[in-house]
């Protein structure tokens, strides 16, 4: 059992090597203790509500469920849970994505011995942690979005709703990974008709024929490896 003040951490990544690299590192910090371990979204959501830790550190990557989908179900479930994202992605639209599902910050996998523990000891303090290559993101956007409004008033505005809503995302991702209809409703609590009707919605919205062209989208947007 963690001592008093000491920061519980959910630690979410499909690669029990990683996970078990990652603890090392935590678990050497004091005031700091990895109580659980998930290796999906799906799994990190059923621990976050089991163990109730203090912070969530989740990898993006990951089957069943993202980190982005799980880190939204969790900010949803749980408002008083940090979340940080630990990834491999040095991407923009990543980065992005995971401030809009709540996450506090976004630690790069090749530096995580460097900069973990101050992300996790910034996110207890309640302030972000961002990478430096972030940082020059953000400012980008900023500059764009002022730019954008001064030239038309409304042209920084945020773009819009996704093309697809985080339902047919999660439908989605088991699609392209490969689950039947049947396991989909089975995982999703979802009757099979629901799914099916959401495979035809996806495939409508995003122009795509079929399962293949449904997984190589997945692939491509970052919800599956290939």
């Amino acid at each position: 059992m963690a001592e008093p003040g000491t920061t519980r951490i959910l630690l979410a990544d499909d690669h029990a090597l990683v996970r078990r690299g990652v603890r090392l590192i935590l678990d050497g910090e004091p005031g700091l203790t990895v109580v659980a371990e998930a290796g999906d979204g799906a799994e990190a959501i059923d621990r976050a509500r089991a163990d109730r830790p203090d912070l969530a550190i989740l990898d993006i990557a990951m089957p069943r469920l993202t980190g982005l989908q799980a880190a939204r179900e969790l900010a949803r479930l749980r408002p008083d849970l940090r979340i940080l994202m630990l990834t491999m992605y040095d991407n923009e639209q990543y980065f992005f994505e995971a401030l809009k599902a709540g996450a506090c910050g976004y630690v790069l996998k090749s530096v995580a011995d460097r900069d973990l523990v101050e992300a996790c000891r910034a996110a207890m303090r309640d302030e972000p942690f961002i990478y430096p290559g972030a940082v020059n993101a953000l400012i980008r956007n900023y500059l764009e979005r002022a730019a954008g409004n001064a030239d038309s008033g409304n042209a920084g505005s945020d773009p819009g709703p996704r093309p697809v809503t985080p339902r047919e995302e999660e439908v989605l991702k088991l699609v392209a990974e490969g689950h039947s209809s049947q396991e989909i409703a089975r995982l999703l609590v979802l009757s099979v008709k629901t799914v099916e009707r959401h495979r035809a919605n996806l495939l409508q919205k995003l122009a795509l024929r079929d399962r293949l062209e449904l997984t190589r989208y997945a692939i491509r947007v970052g919800l599956i490896e290939p």
